[in-house]
């Protein structure tokens, strides 16, 4: 059950998901790097796709953490008191 006061108190998980994004990012470069050094042509390009993904995520991840705190309803609950129909 909502209390009505979770905007307030609710906490994001987007900080640590960014660490982890970066901490992924950086394991799948050097894993392009090593796989494209030891002439693995098809690992260096699947690593390469992963850090391009792990990047995009990035910026979204950046995106939202800028874009500071909102109030999302559910669809059943409005955000509002909805209008007495006369």
């Amino acid at each position: 059950m909502r209390s009505g006061n979770e905007p307030a108190t609710a906490r994001s998980p987007l900080r640590l998901r960014f660490w982890l994004g970066v901490w992924g990012l950086v394991w799948a470069a050097a894993g392009t790097v090593a796989f494209a050094l030891a002439g693995r042509p098809g690992w260096a390009a699947a690593c390469g796709v992963l850090a391009v993904v792990v990047g995009v995520d990035l910026v979204m991840i950046v995106r939202h953490i800028r874009q500071g705190p909102h109030y999302q309803p559910g669809r059943d609950i409005p955000p509002y008191e909805p209008p007495h129909r006369r």
